[in-house]
């Protein structure tokens, strides 16, 4: 059992594609009408069939009153990070605090290089990820004096001035899947976003990569509750019974999200979907049951 006692959150993972471009705005509007608590866009700067991410954040919370919305993830080695920082501060005052950051190291090298980003071995990528995170947070950290400077190997700021501050704590997840990135993210980070389909052994994969999690935040005097445990995840919904995992009526959905809340520490669950029926479903029926199992086991 690894329930760090979260409450359950859920959310939509929405394509960004360019044609027609209202299509991931619709359905972050329909993820907003299913009660949905967060809208989120994966960042691939380099395919040209997709819109910018950040244009589309942007213009979604424009659109949208109560949704929390994020990249996931944030592809650093193509968003240079103190212009992230203030790009984040900037729209979470605009939305009333609705930004959250889900960053990642970068996977298609080809395409980054091809946009002018720097190619970067593993090793490189995780200190890469360390640095950004320093920068981000120094330039949002408005109450300390001085201007900020991080002399790092990938990301070197020299004087920036701070600011302005978000207008709440916004937190930053990091999608990680080897160990050295595991490790980082008990160290700094405030969530954990892996998605399911590349875990190795599945679900079961969850344990083993907790536990590095784990291990780094107590080694840094953390408590391994502070990083929430996010997961990204697309299935199938049928009107029989179930044939699988995420594949099933929406009843066998909340059951296997309650058990991987309360086996695993999962409490941020977004379905990758681009299906309006199905983001109302994972809303409308499959939330607020997860929520009535989970509070029931954990009360008993």
């Amino acid at each position: 059992m690894s329930d760090y006692g979260h409450d359950l959150w859920f959310g939509s993972f929405i394509t960004p594609t360019a044609r027609p471009p209202q299509a991931p705005v619709e359905l972050a509007l329909t993820s907003e009408r299913a009660g949905l608590d967060l809208v989120s866009f994966q960042d691939h700067p380099y395919q040209s069939a997709f819109q910018d991410t950040w244009t589309l954040m942007s213009y979604v919370a424009a659109r949208t009153e109560r949704i929390r919305i994020s990249g996931n993830v944030l592809s650093l080695p193509l968003r240079p990070p103190a212009v992230l920082a203030r790009a984040a501060a900037s729209l979470d005052r605009l939305t009333g605090g609705r930004v959250e950051l889900g960053l990642g190291a970068g996977a298609f090298w080809d395409g980054i290089v091809a946009m002018g980003g720097r190619r970067l071995e593993p090793a490189q990528a995780v200190r890469a990820v360390e640095e950004a995170v320093e920068v981000i947070r120094g330039l949002w950290a408005t109450d300390e004096t001085g201007p900020l400077r991080v002399k790092g190997e990938f990301h070197t700021v020299t004087g920036a001035k701070r600011g302005p501050a978000p207008a709440h704590r916004i937190p930053i997840r990091i999608g990680a899947y080897k160990p050295r990135m595991l490790r980082l993210t008990g160290r700094i980070a405030d969530g954990w976003l892996p998605s399911l389909g590349f875990l190795p052994d599945g679900p079961a994969s969850l344990h083993a990569m907790n536990e590095h999690i784990d291990e780094a935040a107590s080694a840094a005097g953390r408590e391994p509750a502070a990083v929430s445990r996010l997961l990204n995840l697309s299935g199938r919904f049928t009107s029989g019974a179930g044939g699988g995992l995420f594949e099933g009526a929406p009843g066998d959905w909340a059951e296997q999200i309650a058990d991987l809340a309360l086996r695993y520490g999962v409490s941020g669950f977004i379905l990758a979907s681009d299906e309006p029926a199905d983001l109302n479903l994972f809303g409308h029926e499959v939330a607020p049951r997860a929520r009535e199992l989970v509070q029931s086991e954990r009360v008993t």
